[in-house]
């Protein structure tokens, strides 16, 4: 069986998770899987598929049922009359051409597309939980700059307030402190603004406010070129697989609407007991198969021709986007890596230029607009790092996501509703609810998803 790519491994081992846990992009990304109503909605759907399975089986099947009956009558003329009977009834299908047969193998497709599916959502679910736990740091990082840029500026006006009233500069240079304090103000409105929206997408994706969230120490490991990265994701990408597993149903309802001109032949018998202690019985062979019907199942076999080409198209079409993914995924990431460094670079030259603006000021070589400008390129210059700190986490997750997305498929069942052949069903069922409540991940491990991760394989 394939092993969970994403970003993670999961090591079960506790059945709750303390408060500092859910402190951490670990704990966030648990929250965020145990409070999904997409992923609650789409494990529905999977167990629904999984009965398709259990229906499309007992068409292979004999049938058996019972009957039974009461009555009494009569008139005034005659004596009243009471009779009674109990049957029993089975019918099974010799021949069908095969089509109860592939109708099973179809049912057991449509659930592997359906868990390929499950897959991709539960991907798109932890993405989003990461995109808004780095998503409020960043914020809340930006919040902190902008409140000590205003403290910087309130000095600096008082400062210019200072030197004004003792002759050394003039009005000009109060009032563009004043401007610029009264910009600082505005900027540190937009940056709260900007951290309230955070929270709400983080509650959004993770079903509860943030405390006092940490940034996460690891970044999970990609393929070191973008062709190892495409040919993995071509053949490994959850929506791929689903789509495979489409077209192999689509074949397999092509066969049953070419058989349906065929004939079918079932066996009949029944037994029954009257009143009056009397058995009866009966078998019979039954032939049938259809003569004329105006067209219509040579016009179900062109159908199902026509939605298998649709699917077909639809592999073609998300091959290629999946590509054009992976591609924009490490560009994203390299931009991020090289713009990283020129912050780091560009914080370390700044801080010098300003140490020497406000020196120079000191001496009346620089003016008031020149120390503020010098401040605001430091600022300038923190905030894009941390930007690109963020980004660049998230460059690597959006790499790893999109050349991947997820080698492992949904865990298997583990519920007491599974009530016939689990080893025979365990590939076609998916449920983590009762996985959810009696167990948490308590570490998630971002591995070489190129090497380490074909170690895992034995997950099922």
């Amino acid at each position: 069986m394939y092993s969970r790519i994403f970003i993670f491994i999961c090591v079960i081992t506790t059945s709750s998770l303390s408060a500092n846990a859910k402190d951490t992009l670990t704990g966030a990304m648990v929250s965020a899987y145990n409070t999904s109503g997409l992923l609650q909605q789409n494990r529905a759907v999977l167990r629904a598929a999984d009965e398709d399975v259990a229906t499309a089986a007992s068409q292979l099947a004999p049938v058996v049922s019972w009957a039974s009956s009461a009555s009494h009558s009569g008139s005034d003329s005659s004596a009243y009359d009471t009779s009674a009977s109990v049957s029993l009834s089975a019918n099974y299908t010799v021949y069908d051409g095969g089509k109860s047969s592939l109708g099973l193998e179809a049912a057991k497709f449509s659930v592997l597309a359906t868990r390929s599916k499950l897959v991709s959502i539960e991907q798109n679910v932890l993405f989003e939980a990461v995109t808004a736990y780095l998503g409020v740091i960043r914020e809340t990082e930006n919040v902190s700059l902008r409140e000590n840029n205003l403290s910087v500026i309130r000095e600096e006006l008082r400062a210019a307030n200072d030197r004004f009233e003792v002759g050394e500069i003039t009005k000009t240079d109060v009032a563009l402190a004043e401007a610029r304090l009264a910009a600082s103000n505005s900027a540190l409105a937009v940056a709260k603004g900007s951290y309230e929206k955070a929270i709400a997408s983080y509650i959004s994706s993770i079903g509860e406010k943030p405390n006092s969230l940490e940034y996460p120490n690891f970044v999970p490991e990609v393929p070191n070129s973008l062709e190892s990265a495409i040919a993995i994701a071509l053949t490994e990408h959850p929506s791929i697989d689903e789509l495979k597993h489409l077209i192999k149903v689509s074949e397999i309802n092509s066969k049953i609407a070419d058989l349906s001109t065929g004939f079918t032949i079932s066996l009949e018998s029944s037994v029954s007991l009257d009143e009056e202690g009397e058995t009866s019985g009966s078998l019979s062979v039954t032939a049938s198969g259809p003569i004329f019907s105006g067209g219509k199942l040579y016009s179900s076999s062109r159908k199902k021709i026509a939605l298998k080409d649709q699917t077909l198209a639809r592999l073609y079409s998300s091959k290629i986007s999946i590509e054009q993914n992976v591609t924009n995924a490490f560009s994203s990431l390299q931009v991020a890596q090289a713009a990283k460094l020129a912050a780091e670079e560009q914080i370390r030259a700044t801080e010098v230029a300003l140490k020497g603006v406000k020196e120079e000021a000191i001496l009346g070589a620089r003016t008031t607009l020149d120390v503020l400008n010098a401040e605001k390129d430091l600022l300038d210059a923190r905030m894009a790092s941390a930007h690109q700190l963020v980004m660049g986490h998230l460059g690597h997750v959006g790499a790893d996501r999109r050349h991947v997305a997820a080698r492992r498929p949904a865990l298997p069942l583990a519920s007491p509703h599974n009530r016939s052949d689990r080893r025979g069903r365990r590939q076609f069922v998916e449920d983590r609810e009762q996985l959810g409540v009696h167990f948490v991940v308590e570490r998630i491990v971002f591995v070489d998803v190129a090497v380490r991760d074909r170690r895992d394989r034995t997950l099922d």
